[in-house]
Formats: C-alpha cells, structure tokens, sequence
C-alpha cells in the first residue's frame, strides 16, 4: 500500500516509475533542496512491488483529475502551507518566496538594487552596515559603499576593517532586523517599474516602428513617452563609452556590421570609434565606409541594434560600464 510511503518515497518511486527521461525533464525543474530529498528517498526505497507502483500511480491520476481548473496564488499557496506548518514557519516561506530572488538574507540583499539597498543602510548604525557589507558580494558591497554619504562610508569603512569574526547572536539580530523592516517592505514594493519595461521593448523595436509608436504615445502622454525615451538605450547612447569600453566593444563586433552600423552613425560617434583605433584601422575603416554605398535603412538598424545588444553583454559580465544618460542629472 501507498499510505506507508512518505511524501519523498512516493516522488521518488513515480520518478522511477516514468522513466530516466521524464525523470530528468522534472528533476531539471526542481530546486537543488527538492532534488536532494527525493534522492535521498530514493536511493533507501528498496523493492517496491508492482501493485504498490500501481496504486500510486492511480492516486496521482485520480488526485489530479479531481482538481479542475487550478488556480495558483499567494492565498491558496498560504492556506495550503498553513495546514500543516506552524503560522511562524509559513510567514517566513511566503516573506522569502515573495522577496527577491535567493535562498538566504544575505542571497536575497545581493539581489536588491545598491541604490535602494544603500538608501535603508544610511539610516542604520554604521556596526550594522559594516556586517551587511560584509556579507554581500565584494562587488555589489562597492557599489553600495560608493552611494552613502561619504562621512558615513568612511565610519562603516573603519569598523570594517577592525572587525573580528561576528558573533552568531549579532548576526542573528541583523538578519532579524533586515528581515522585518527592509526585506518585507521591498517585498511588497517589488514591482517592475512599467516604464522601464516599455523602454526595454522599445529598445528591440526598428527604427521606424519605434519613431511611430513613440510619436503616438507623445500625443497620447507626453511625460511617459519622455520618460521612456530617457529610460532606452540606443546606439548613440555608445558616445558616453569611454575609450576603454570603446575598444572592448570593438573587439566583440565584427568589421563587417561596424562599418554597416557607422554608415548610419553621426560625426561624433564615428570620430569615437575612429579615435580608438590604430591609425591604419581606422583608414581601413574609413575606406570601407567610402566604399560600401548606398546601403537600406533596415540594414544600418539591424547592425545598430546587434552591437547595442552586444554592449549590453559586455555590460552584464562587467567588461564595459554603461551610462543611461540620467548618471550626470543633478539632484538638490
């Protein structure tokens, strides 16, 4: 009989029972925490007789088309746990899973934007923040470091370097803390800003759908087809590269789409490119711009849009630093 099984036994005998194949089509799907459970069970079931196979898999079968329609929500998802976990547990599942992405406090603040991130620290005790940053990522904690005040930064800078190990009761405290005040709140404010949404789409669209549909929405909304403007990053948005990124990117493009991309480029960001090439790459390049021709729209935006999407790469693995434009807005 089934009921002798436990919930693992009973995942790990079905995965057994589907095959390799299905097997690891679902295990793909499956946190590393899941996946350990069930080979755990797995690996100690033993011999499970056919008819017990069987009736598991009737009960899979018979559960499910019981079900209907499925619905899946932060409620239900809430009720179910709360029918066989303590309330305190299942407020801490729901915090994490509704927080950003990670399985730990210090997982989750690696994953929070440094600018809200280092807008909570500044208000903290300079010991706080000095553990925070002690526990995120190198990179991600400069970031944070680079935008509280600079009195600030240099007290947390001091603790940190004489910080000893950090007793667990600290620790706790801290994680506590962040927990209750910052990762709760973030959780109910994270939202994808629908601005910056809309600007990523534009950014994939060609340049005459996208002269259109944003010459449409100005008449519509002025302010948020000036926000998403602001927000796009566009293939001359390339002219605040500085000659380092310049020369990495260069390297990742191929001579063929550069020039093509150029063909279409003002003065000023051809001079860029040019500049930062040896002097007979860039009289080879300018040769080839003389001697292309005349070339379609559509092909100058494909090539245009492909180093765009490049930079953005390059930007990603940290090889190049992009600025959106708003970097060098000044606030009062």
């Amino acid at each position: 009989m089934t009921t002798s099984l436990s919930g693992a036994q009973k995942a790990a005998t079905f995965m057994l029972a589907i095959g390799e194949d299905h097997a690891a089509r679902l295990f793909s799907k499956m946190h590393e925490d899941e996946i350990r459970d069930i080979s755990q069970a797995m690996a100690g079931l033993g011999m499970v007789p056919a008819s017990a196979v069987e009736d598991l898999c009737r009960e899979f079968a018979d559960n499910l088309g019981q079900t209907g329609a499925l619905v899946g929500s932060w409620e239900t998802t809430e009720r179910m746990l709360l029918k066989t976990l303590p309330r305190e547990r299942v407020a801490q599942i729901m915090e994490e899973i509704r927080g950003p992405a990670g399985r730990t406090m210090w997982d989750k603040l690696g994953n929070v934007n440094e600018a809200v991130l280092a807008n909570y620290l500044k208000n903290e005790y300079p010991q706080t923040v000095a553990v925070v940053l002690t526990k995120v990522k190198a990179d991600h904690a400069a970031r944070v470091l680079s935008l509280l005040p600079e009195g600030f930064s240099m007290e947390v800078i001091m603790r940190m370097l004489r910080m000893e190990t950090v007793q667990k009761e600290a620790l706790d405290g801290v994680e506590k803390t962040l927990k209750a005040e910052f990762m709760s709140n973030l959780a109910r404010a994270q939202r994808r800003d629908a601005h910056e949404m809309m600007a990523e789409i534009f950014n994939n669209l060609d340049r005459q759908s996208e002269t259109r549909i944003l010459a449409a929405l100005e008449e519509r909304n002025r302010d948020a087809a000036e926000r998403i403007r602001g927000l796009m990053f566009t293939f001359d948005d390339l002219a605040r590269l500085d000659s380092a990124g310049v020369q990495v990117l260069m390297r990742a493009v191929p001579r063929e789409q550069l020039t093509l991309a150029l063909k279409g480029a003002s003065e000023t960001l051809r001079d860029l490119f040019l500049k930062n090439m040896s002097e007979r790459a860039s009289k080879m390049l300018k040769d080839d711009l003389a001697n292309l021709g005349p070339v379609k729209l559509r092909d100058v935006d494909d090539a245009q849009g492909a180093i765009v999407l490049q930079a953005k790469d390059l930007a990603a693995q940290g090889q190049i630093q992009l600025q959106d434009g708003r970097e060098d807005e000044m606030v009062y």
